[in-house]
């Protein structure tokens, strides 16, 4: 496992998702998911917490990245699929709290992680709508009391990685931030077909071309290419 600094952004190569949460078993940090996004447009504040924590390489272009940075083989490893394998690894012996997406959502993902892992303990959830200070002091104050090993937040960045930052000043966990996993997880969003994934690698496109309506979408896929001229022009 290597550190690379790219365009400012501490990106830790792992060589399996097995080395990452073997890794975080004596690290009580966040995991935070590097894509182009994060590596071109963070703030001085997202990057201060990027830094301070673990930052894995999530997308394809993170992964490019990487590459010319001179890691040999290094891998994506997609957070929508990585909070499974670390509930898998830890829900025998560890405790979990989980925040975001709509309250219907969130419902919906706690009653599927009670299936498909018998006796996991979720100490407590909520939707990922804080509306105010008080709500989020409440939160705050909760996950200090109940110490949980494991917070995961669902909640889209930067958002979630500023409301982990300010968690992490109440209680030291293992946490990581999940944009629309949940949704994923119980169904309400379709994933990206595996012929895709392996030919194309761009799951981003994938979605973007299924909601081609979608103008925000299109914004997002052009940071892509901003991503890769600057690579090319080794601006980063």
């Amino acid at each position: 496992m290597k550190e690379v600094i790219i365009n400012g952004i501490k990106v830790f190569s792992f060589t399996s998702r097995k080395q990452l949460i073997d890794y975080i078993s004596e690290e009580k940090k966040c995991l935070v998911a590097i894509n182009v996004e994060k590596i071109l447009h963070s703030t001085h504040q997202t990057r201060e917490m990027i830094n301070g924590n673990i930052g894995y390489a999530d997308g394809i272009g993170a992964v490019i990245a990487l590459r010319r940075k001179g890691i040999k083989k290094p891998i994506k490893i997609p957070g929508c699929e990585l909070w499974l394998d670390i509930v898998n690894h830890f829900y025998k012996s560890k405790t979990f709290y989980i925040i975001g997406a709509k309250e219907e959502i969130i419902q919906k993902t706690i009653e599927k992680l009670n299936k498909d892992f018998p006796g996991i303990d979720i100490l407590g959830y909520r939707n990922g709508y804080i509306k105010s200070k008080e709500e989020e002091m409440d939160l705050l104050q909760t996950i200090s009391n109940l110490k949980p090993d494991i917070v995961f937040v669902a909640m889209g960045s930067p958002k979630q990685e500023l409301l982990i930052q300010k968690m992490q000043k109440y209680h030291a966990a293992i946490y990581q931030g999940l944009g629309g996993s949940f949704d994923l997880y119980v169904g309400n969003i379709k994933p990206v077909p595996d012929w895709w994934k392996k030919i194309f690698k761009w799951e981003g496109l994938y979605r973007t071309l299924l909601d081609y309506k979608n103008i925000n979408r299109w914004k997002r896929q052009k940071v892509f290419f901003e991503f890769i001229h600057a690579l090319i022009t080794r601006k980063i």
